[in-house]
């Protein structure tokens, strides 16, 4: 099957099975869904809900959180992963938020990669969810769901490889949404230690599914 077919047919069975996929951190604005994101690194986002809305209720703005100390953030974040360093991540960024940008969350890759602890992935998570831009987040998920569908070639062995990819074969208008997509396909069916295969819609088109029909096995990378 040619790139082209294989990108038509995953897109188009998403399309189906998939309509109403979204984010599933919990979030009332664009700073919202920033510090989310910034606490689900590595971490899982059940867990970052558990813990934002006391976090939001104490410090609802840039600006509160700006006059808070990371010690003060760390109470309400310590459940997280790496809690002492998003702690500092999330009181520098409020503070630059204030400092830089009046205190609203920036709708550009290079701006908000401006921000303590906001790196490529989280900028263009914002970029996806919050402003609608086209722009895909390459997690561990993604990264995997793409290479195991073939979507992408085995040497891109780097998220910026796999994003260049992906936005290159994905139409602008369902880059967000394909996001979505193959991150939640990657947590809940096509997982890296135990994907379920025999359960997966895609398993006809999925070279690694189909290949002398048995499941998928991280050695065949």
């Amino acid at each position: 099957m040619k790139r082209a077919e294989r990108y038509a047919s995953v897109l188009e069975w998403f399309g189906r099975n998939m309509p109403d996929a979204e984010a599933e951190l919990h979030y009332r604005n664009a700073f919202e869904l920033l510090v989310a994101v910034v606490l689900s690194a590595q971490c899982t986002d059940k867990r970052v809900n558990q813990v934002t809305p006391a976090l939001f209720e104490a410090y609802p703005t840039p600006e509160a959180m700006a006059v808070a100390t990371a010690d003060d953030l760390l109470f309400y974040i310590r459940s997280v992963s790496y809690p002492n360093s998003k702690a500092a991540h999330l009181q520098g960024l409020a503070s630059v938020l204030v400092r830089e940008f009046g205190g609203a969350v920036p709708d550009s890759a290079e701006a908000l990669q401006r921000l303590p602890g906001v790196g490529r992935k989280t900028a263009n998570v914002v970029l996806a969810v919050w402003f609608g831009r086209a722009a895909m987040p390459v997690d561990t998920h993604v990264f995997r769901v793409a290479h195991r569908l073939g979507l992408v070639s085995p040497k891109a062995a780097t998220p910026l490889a796999v994003e260049r990819t992906l936005t290159a074969h994905i139409p602008a208008g369902l880059q967000a949404k394909a996001h979505h997509w193959l991150l939640l396909h990657g947590r809940y069916t096509c997982t890296a230690r135990k994907p379920a295969c025999a359960k997966c819609g895609l398993s006809p088109l999925c070279p690694a599914s189909v290949r002398a029909g048995r499941p998928f096995s991280d050695k065949e990378q």
